[in-house]
């Protein structure tokens, strides 16, 4: 059996990848773009949001129904050791705005 503090270390000690990721609707070609610290927490709310029938962004709510979404992450980024939690932040920002840039021109929610 495994000990608590193992397990508390194990965690704190895990590869954290955070970055940018897209909920498209496949019927509209709309999409939200959006940003975090952690990718595959992002996805576990998307995938449950899509078991439930109701949608993990307010901003998705009329056309929740209607459309198929999909989750699709843009741009990974994995987090260092050496940075801290503020940087690593910066850093996911600055690719938000990269991919904002890149998307200019596609229908967004």
């Amino acid at each position: 059996m495994t000990d608590k503090k193992e397990i508390r270390d194990q965690y704190k000690n895990r590869e954290i990848t955070g970055g940018v990721y897209a909920v498209k609707n496949t019927q509209s070609g709309k999409i939200l773009l959006e940003s975090t610290a952690d990718l595959q927490g992002a996805q576990n709310r998307f995938e449950f949001s899509v078991k439930t029938g109701s949608p993990a962004f307010v901003k998705l709510q009329r056309d929740w129904n209607a459309g198929n979404f999909t989750f699709e992450v843009l741009d990974p980024l994995t987090k260092k050791d050496t940075q801290s939690d503020k940087e690593f932040s910066d850093d996911i920002a600055a690719l938000k705005e990269i991919w904002t840039e890149k998307l200019s021109g596609t229908p967004m929610y």
